[in-house]
């Protein structure tokens, strides 16, 4: 019998640790060559690591959240063959932008190379299960039913309950849980480590907040000219090009505002005092992913028009939701929209994106009665939650700087003319 490493793979330039964010086998499981072993992350990308031989796992390097340096030993695995290790090789990777997860890329270790046998390590003892194991979708299904998991023999991996399981347990008579009413009462608690994007997404909103003084300045819009515009180019559009939303035109009034007051448009390196005032507007859209929240980047909004805006951010959001965006796709912004469309609600404090110095908060558009003067008139209103760094913009800065946004929205067809 022989054993064999598997080391932390090098997952990029600079990068000098991953985080374990899943493992796919434990202690005394069986392998096969090619079977994905473990999923790691660093800043730039989420990496599977699958095993390059058949054998049975006999130690693991950590937990899930666990930080393990590059070509630290990763998974020993004992085999029938000679002892070996896998040498730490450069990965091609998917980014996972600034904390978003990306597309999952596959770590191909070297084949084996023969070595003195060294003492195999002895397998540590499996640590003890405080509470059944099962998928959250299994543990759901027993809460509907009323069963308590600890009551169930589980036949899956390592007992693991399946939802075959559960439903055998109900067919043999076994009485739910007490039901009054139709109620029940909940005791369960689930404890939920922080890790991989999640943790990346915690990581930058603390840096944010606890570096930035933040202050947000919220403005009313009418957005009724400018939605009767909107509709009438989505009636008029060309084959292949996108349904207009407020976004693209909300990009290009930005551009204009930052014309006139470029330091909003800037990143502010607070570490060594420097500012950074930047001519290209790459713009930031904040997106909603299944893996978390993204921020692909439009760049050279300056020198797109609507419909290329459009068709740009209409790329950028499947990319990322896809986990194919690139990691140049997911970072550069000089400053960011976040927008939660219809949900958008009354009004928000959004976070600036550090190191940016200004975040525009898009809320949803709702028909309001407004007074015109004689009489009230039902109008399209939208509100603007936008947050500034106050060390670098003031606050008169601040609402000019929002101000010229509105006049450009409520009268769109300055957004068309060039000066």
């Amino acid at each position: 019998m022989g054993e064999f490493i598997i080391k932390m793979p090098d997952v990029g330039e600079g990068v000098a640790e991953a985080e374990l964010v899943e493992w796919h086998v434990k202690t005394g499981d069986p392998v096969r060559e090619d079977m994905v072993i473990a999923a790691v992350m660093t800043d730039k990308a989420t990496v599977e690591i699958p095993s390059p031989v058949n054998g049975t796992v006999i130690w693991l390097a950590g937990e899930i959240g666990d930080r393990i340096a590059v070509k630290a030993p990763l998974v020993r695995i004992e085999t029938a063959g000679e002892t070996g290790e896998a040498q730490p090789i450069r990965i091609s990777q998917a980014p996972v932008a600034e904390a978003p997860k990306a597309e999952i890329a596959k770590a191909v270790p070297a084949a084996p190379v023969s070595a003195p046998a060294p003492a195999p390590a002895p397998a540590p003892a499996p640590a003890p299960v405080e509470k059944p194991l099962a998928a959250p979708s299994v543990r759901l299904f027993a809460r509907e039913c009323g069963v308590d998991l600890r009551q169930v023999q589980g036949s899956g991996p390592a007992g693991r309950i399946l939802r075959e399981d559960v439903e055998q347990f109900l067919s043999q008579g076994a009485a739910p849980a007490t039901v009054k009413n139709g109620l029940t009462r909940k005791t369960a608690t689930e404890e939920i480590k922080l890790t991989g994007l999640r943790r990346r997404i915690a990581e930058k909103m603390v840096l944010s907040t606890s570096r930035i003084p933040h202050i947000t300045y919220v403005e009313e819009v009418d957005m009724t000219a400018l939605e009767e515009l909107r509709a009438t180019m989505n009636g008029d559009r060309r084959p292949g090009h996108p349904k207009l939303t407020v976004l693209p035109f909300l990009m290009r009034a930005l551009v204009k505002a930052i014309s006139e007051q470029p330091n909003v448009n800037a990143t502010f390196d607070d570490d060594a005092g420097i500012i950074t005032r930047h001519s290209a507007v790459h713009i930031g859209i904040a997106t909603q992913t299944p893996a978390g929240l993204t921020v692909p980047v439009v760049r050279h909004a300056e020198a797109r028009g609507i419909w290329d805006c459009a068709a740009e951010m209409v790329r950028l959001a499947e990319a990322a939701r896809s986990g194919t965006a690139t990691r140049d796709e997911l970072s550069g912004s000089t400053i960011t929209i976040s927008s939660l469309g219809a949900l958008g609600g009354i009004v928000s404090t959004p976070v600036i994106n550090h190191p940016e110095v200004a975040i525009i908060g898009v809320n949803k558009i709702a028909t309001r009665p407004v007074w015109d003067g004689t009489q009230f008139v039902p109008r399209k209103m939208m509100n603007l939650s936008s947050s500034f760094d106050h060390r670098i913009i003031d606050g008169w800065d601040a609402a000019t700087f929002v101000q010229r946004i509105r006049t450009l929205l409520e009268t769109p067809a300055l957004i068309f003319i060039e000066s």
